[in-house]
């Protein structure tokens, strides 16, 4: 589809990162390992040149799979060049754009493993990425309800450790008091809202979201298969039937707001998602349902006494804002200012990260950001409310 790229490209990509911005313009002597790559393997920087149409990526059969492997090592030993002779003062200046580039490669790692499901749920045999033995259904602890003061709240990262540049500057602003659930919506309250005709129902939608639903035929989450009346999710572990304690995921905003209106809610703000997340104990990812957890999958909330669970993990929750610049935010001159400001407009902000994203990559003021419309990621939905 035109939002998924193949897995041979998301790693010849991520290489060309590396390549571009740190080995052609500061190993001196660099010999680039095949200047085709530069067109195929661009994603969006305009600034270094023009590129292959993303939604045509998986028309694209050669390079072969081990020519990208191969393109990987020539660059793995570059770098290893780069660091040892630039010395201690020049590794210094560069350490910010590798690590960059590091983030860069993890981030990849977690849109892998969804494009992988989007392709192999296109297979009509429903392939396993990763086969694992069916599990009880599940129990998710009842939805409670916490409480957050309200009052001027700094958000946004505060330069201590990496960040991307959309996280910051760190900021005041001032919140009402409000509350939030204390876990994600799950399969079974999706499925009521279902069967309530929350799909049909046009008051419960934005008009955008209407006619997209309409459009596209929506009338379930993305991989949701309904077979002889019974409802079934595709997987990384293949069909299954559908666990109704497990939270719902791979909706769109559209369907994330459609249901809050249904339930008489409202889906947080992004600082509103991000004071409550600062209530959680310093190590977020201790128990969190990352990539090292193996599920793959997202996992039934647990009791989280008076803070909310699954904030960090099991899904990419959809908030209630749009993606736009913080307060004395500024692009980084040059190509690499494209990495994320220049997507500022007409996308809403998810937070938390999900059950594929690498650990150590995430922190509460994390700002990810789609389309209102799409559903391929790990997506999800948490409501809030007024106090």
């Amino acid at each position: 589809m035109p939002d998924a790229s193949p897995t041979k490209w998301h790693l010849a990509h991520t290489t060309w990162f590396f390549e571009t911005f740190l080995l052609t313009e500061h190993l001196p002597g660099y010999t680039p390992f095949d200047t085709d790559f530069a067109y195929l393997f661009n994603s969006y920087y305009e600034a270094v040149g023009p590129r292959h149409a993303r939604p045509a990526r998986g028309l694209i059969t050669r390079p072969s799979l081990q020519r990208v492997l191969d393109y990987r090592r020539h660059v793995d030993a570059a770098m290893a060049r780069l660091v040892t002779a630039a010395g201690a003062e020049a590794n210094e200046r560069l350490a910010a754009l590798i690590t960059l580039g590091l983030n860069h490669e993890q981030q990849h790692q977690e849109l892998l493993l969804m494009d992988i499901k989007h392709a192999f749920s296109c297979n009509p045999l429903y392939p396993a990425y990763q086969p694992v033995s069916p599990a009880a259904l599940s129990s998710a602890a009842p939805l409670r309800w916490i409480d957050v003061a309200g009052g001027v709240r700094a958000i946004g990262h505060d330069g201590d450790g990496f960040a991307f540049d959309n996280e910051g500057p760190r900021h005041e602003l001032l919140l009402q008091d409000f509350r939030i659930a204390s876990r994600l919506v799950t399969n079974g309250e999706y499925l009521d809202f279902m069967r309530d005709g929350g799909y049909a129902s046009p008051a419960f939608w934005f008009m955008d979201g209407i006619e997209t639903a309409r459009r596209e035929g929506w009338h379930a989450p993305f991989y949701w298969r309904e077979i002889d009346g019974a409802w079934f999710e595709f997987t990384l572990s293949g069909l299954r039937p559908l666990d109704p304690g497990l939270p719902v995921g791979h909706v769109s905003y559209y369907e994330a707001a459609a249901y809050a209106a249904w339930a008489g809610k409202r889906l947080a703000t992004e600082a509103e998602w991000e004071c409550a997340a600062a209530t959680l104990p310093g190590d977020i990812e201790r128990g969190a349902n990352l990539l090292d957890s193996g599920r793959l999958h997202p996992a039934a909330a647990k009791t989280g006494g008076n803070r909310p669970a699954q904030m960090i993990g099991d899904l990419w929750e959809w908030t209630g804002s749009a993606y736009s610049n913080y307060p004395g935010f500024h692009v980084a001159a040059g190509a690499i200012g494209e990495y994320n400001g220049k997507f500022m407009a007409n996308q809403i902000v998810l937070r938390g990260g999900c059950c594929v994203t690498p650990p150590g990559h995430i922190r509460i003021t994390y700002r990810n950001f789609f389309y209102p419309h799409q559903r391929w990621m790990f997506s999800g939905i948490r409501l809030a409310d007024d106090a």
